[in-house]
């Protein structure tokens, strides 16, 4: 053994090897404080180290550095481990007559702009292999900005507005877009580092998109990017690494612009976290972010199934989650046309769910009153689904039927289903009573719209005939009739509404008729089951 080899370094358990600390500690900061302390007649001194960067390999082009005047060859396939190394041994003391090592990586790191894209990949892909002390030296840094200025340039991209700026509700596309074709074709320009970059670590991911946020970048680019990205790497990653992939991803789709991601990848994304154990933080992130384009989903979106534990059939709970998401900003700042597909989406909701035997009462009529009754024009689906829903459940108490009933908006129910309703034996008796009591008041009403007077008694057109005192006629009869008159083009309205008037009155009449022979059924059946005042009768058909 060479009697200047005082030092023996174990790196990292791979090798061991002998050195002159003299040598080593004019050069390294780390080994100079380290043996300052030391007594100078103690010989065959050990280092251990567990955690070097680039392992015994490195430390050997260390050693030569130390050997060689600072002397080493720095190139793209080493720059990264030797400034690691630098860093990490404090190679940055000023060395006579030449530069320091920890100088020279950083010299070289300005020549980036002349390698090629490989190299730069090489270099950037070494950076993983030691995070803590790639980040801390800046190379880390130094790597990401060259690859975001190659694709950058590349593209030929244009300034994008500021978020904060009034224009950066919509971005604009980063590759040159002047052409009729140029939608399709840039994208394919931009997207040709997709499959460079999914090689890299999710932790270096986030530095990059958010390096690229901060400068701009369209960000449906960026988002089409990591759904690529999880696409890629999720089928070969581990259940931690799942995990861990799943929630950084929506995480960084969450900071970005919502109106440009795609719901259909948001829904898959919401698929796959349903077979990981993501928090509940990133959980709810992603369903608020599903939920504020509820509107462009389908019905088969929605058909997710309910957790491992539960019984129902589909996962009712997310729905009334996504629809409470869709509404957390107010009615009031949606515009009706989303407010209507969204309850025509959930009552296609409704009704596909309906069956399901499990399915609670109060789910069922918390999927109802999710949306206000605004949002729906009639409630003849509704209706449909409720009576679904009570034929598969005949076991429910009679309270419990009327709770679910709650649900109906009468004032919202054609003729047609008030009709079925009153006779629908599944229903609970007051809910046919109320559904009776509706289409009465709805024909009262309408009769006393047409008997106006103010309206058309000035007109030729309007006669009554029949006779009130005639005791025998069980109802007044109101007929109506445009005779054959020469309207001047003013009066063509009032004509073409007295004769649409004119049919339907006679309609309403014959629906009247059949209203007070139904009444007439449930009195003699009230009267029938009188002596079991527990039981509440329910309608004939």
């Amino acid at each position: 053994m060479d009697a200047s080899c005082d030092l023996e370094v174990d790196v990292n358990g791979e090798e061991v090897f002998m050195v002159d600390k003299k040598v080593l500690s004019s050069y390294s900061g780390s080994f100079k404080k380290m043996f300052s302390k030391s007594k100078c007649g103690k010989r065959n001194l050990k280092v251990i180290f567990h955690d070097f960067p680039g392992g015994a390999e490195n430390f050997e082009l260390i050693t030569r550095f130390c050997y060689n005047n600072s002397k080493v060859d720095i190139n793209p396939f080493n720059i990264t481990d030797l400034n690691c190394a630098a860093y990490f041994m404090e190679m940055n003391k000023f060395v006579t007559g030449s530069q320091n090592l920890l100088e020279q990586t950083e010299k070289s790191l300005e020549d980036t702009r002349y390698w090629t894209w490989s190299e730069l990949m090489v270099a950037l892909k070494r950076c993983q292999n030691f995070l803590p002390v790639a980040s801390s030296s800046g190379i880390l840094e130094k790597c990401l900005d060259s690859v975001i200025g190659r694709v950058a340039s590349s593209c030929e991209t244009s300034p994008c507005p500021s978020v904060s700026s009034p224009d950066s509700s919509k971005f604009r596309a980063s590759c040159d877009t002047r052409s009729s074709e140029s939608l399709k074709s840039s994208f394919l320009r931009v997207a040709w580092w997709f499959e460079d970059l999914v090689q890299l670590d999710i932790h270096l991911i986030e530095m990059l998109v958010k390096s690229m946020v901060s400068r701009n970048f369209n960000h449906n680019i960026i988002i089409k990017f990591l759904f690529y990205y999880q696409k890629s790497r999720l089928a070969s990653a581990f259940s931690d690494e799942k995990i861990r992939m799943v929630e950084a991803v929506v995480e960084m789709l969450y900071s970005l612009d919502l109106s440009t991601v795609s719901y259909k990848s948001l829904f898959g994304m919401l698929r796959v976290s349903l077979h990981v154990n993501i928090n509940k933080c990133c959980r709810n992130k992603l369903e608020i972010m599903i939920g504020s384009q509820l509107d462009q989903a389908t019905l088969d979106d929605l058909l997710v199934p309910s957790p491992v534990r539960a019984r129902y059939l589909y996962d009712v709970n997310l729905v009334l989650r996504l629809v409470k998401s869709f509404l957390a900003k107010g009615v009031w700042c949606l515009p009706l046309s989303r407010l209507k597909k969204v309850a025509s989406l959930v009552d296609l909701y409704i009704a596909e769910v309906a069956p399901d035997p499990h399915l609670k009462p109060s789910k069922f009529l918390a999927l109802i009153r999710a949306l206000p009754d605004s949002a729906r024009d009639s409630f003849d689906g509704i209706y449909h689904s409720v009576d679904l829903y009570l034929e598969v459940h005949s076991g429910l108490s009679e309270e419990e039927k009327t709770r679910v009933c709650r649900g109906l908006d009468y004032e919202k129910l054609s003729s047609d289903a008030l009709n079925h309703l009153a006779q629908n034996k599944k229903f609970p008796s007051k809910s046919a009573v109320e559904a009776l009591n509706f289409q009465q008041c709805r024909l009262k009403n309408l009769l006393q719209c047409t008997n106006q007077p103010n309206n058309f008694t000035n007109s030729p057109v309007f006669h009554k005939t029949g006779s009130m005192e005639k005791k025998d006629e069980p109802r007044e009869q109101i007929v109506l009739y445009a005779g054959k008159l020469d309207f001047s083009t003013e009066n063509e309205r009032i004509r073409a509404h007295i004769q649409g008037m004119q049919w339907r009155v006679l309609e309403l009449e014959k629906i009247c008729k059949k209203m007070q022979i139904q009444m007439t059924k449930i009195m003699k059946s009230r009267l029938s089951n009188h002596s079991n005042a527990k039981s509440v009768p329910r309608l004939c058909s």
